[in-house]
C-alpha cells in the first residue's frame, strides 16, 4: 500500500488533440456554412438561404450544444412532444425552433461567437475529457509495455482466452481478453493491467472478478494469472485488495513489477 502511486498521468493524457482536430475537420465545411448565421438580423431568412444551398449543413448542429445525438438523443419540443433531437434538422421550422429554444439565436445575433469552427474545437476539447477514464487504462498498459520492452521481455497484447482450449474450458462462458500474454518455457502468464487514482465501486468489482477467474486459470497446468495494478484509489478499497491477495498469488504494482520481471528472466 505504501508503494501506490498518486497518478500515472503525463501531459498528453488530458487532451487528444489529434482526435479533436479530426472531429472538427469532419464537419468543418458545414460549420463554415453555418457561420453565415452569426450576426444575422433575420435568422429565418439566413436559415432559408443555407437550406436552399445545402440543407445537410444543419445536420451537425447538435454539436453546437455539446451533444453527440446520432439519432439517439430525445427531447421535448415546443408542442410538448418527445422527439428525436436530430428530427428538428429535417425542416426549416425545426431548425428555427432548435436555434430559438436552445438560445443559439441570441448568441449568434449578439456575435458572442465569432467563428463556429473555433467554437466547436473548444466544445470537442471539453467533450474529450469524458474519454480520460479510458485513456488512464491505456496509459497504464503503455507504461507496463515500456517496462517490458526496457527489460527485453517478449509479450503479446490484447489476446483472447479462446486461443487456449483448456483456459476456455475453465472459464466457461466468461470469454476474456487479456491485456498482455507472456509465454515462457515454464508458464504462460495471462496478465491484466489497470490503474485507479480514485475510489469507487469499480475497484471492488475488478477485485471480485479477478479473484474469481485467477484460481480457474491457475488450475490449468503451466498457466498463471497475473494482475498488475496501481493507484491511490486502492486506499479506499484496501479490504478488497487484501482479499484478492489471499486468492491471487501474483499481484504487482509499478514498483514490485520488477519482482515479476526477474522471475520471468
Amino acid at each position: 500500500m505504501s508503494q501506490l502511486q498518486e497518478t500515472n498521468q503525463t501531459l498528453d493524457f488530458f487532451c487528444d488533440f489529434d482526435k479533436i482536430s479530426q472531429n472538427v475537420d469532419n464537419i468543418k465545411l458545414s460549420l463554415c456554412m453555418l457561420n453565415s448565421l452569426i450576426g444575422s438580423t433575420d435568422m429565418r431568412k439566413s436559415v432559408e438561404t443555407i437550406w436552399n444551398r445545402d440543407k445537410s449543413a444543419f445536420d451537425v448542429m447538435d454539436i453546437l450544444i455539446a451533444v453527440r445525438s446520432e439519432g439517439k438523443k430525445k427531447v421535448i419540443n415546443s408542442l410538448g412532444n418527445c422527439i428525436v433531437l436530430d428530427s428538428l434538422f429535417d425542416s426549416i421550422d425545426g431548425v428555427i425552433e432548435f436555434l430559438d429554444n436552445t438560445g443559439l439565436t441570441g448568441i449568434f445575433q449578439s456575435k458572442k461567437i465569432n467563428d463556429l469552427v473555433d467554437y466547436v474545437f473548444g466544445i470537442e476539447t471539453g467533450l474529450d475529457t469524458n474519454a480520460r477514464k479510458n485513456r488512464s487504462g491505456d496509459l497504464m498498459e503503455n507504461m507496463v509495455a515500456h517496462i517490458f520492452d526496457k527489460n527485453g521481455i517478449n509479450y503479446r497484447r490484447e489476446v483472447c482466452s479462446r486461443e487456449w482450449p483448456d483456459i476456455t474450458k475453465v472459464l466457461g462462458d466468461d470469454e476474456k481478453r487479456f491485456d498482455f500474454v507472456i509465454e515462457t518455457e515454464a508458464k504462460t502468464h495471462l496478465i491484466e493491467v489497470n490503474f485507479y487514482s480514485g475510489g469507487g465501486s469499480k475497484l471492488n468489482e475488478v477485485a471480485r472478478s479477478y479473484s474469481d477467474i485467477a484460481p480457474k486459470i491457475n488450475s490449468v497446468p503451466n498457466f498463471e494469472f497475473v494482475w498488475i495494478t496501481d493507484g491511490i484509489g486502492w486506499r479506499n478499497a484496501k479490504n478488497k485488495l487484501q482479499e484478492a491477495y489471499s486468492i491471487i498469488p501474483s499481484i504487482y504494482n509499478l514498483t514490485s513489477i520488477n519482482e515479476f520481471i526477474n522471475g520471468i528472466k
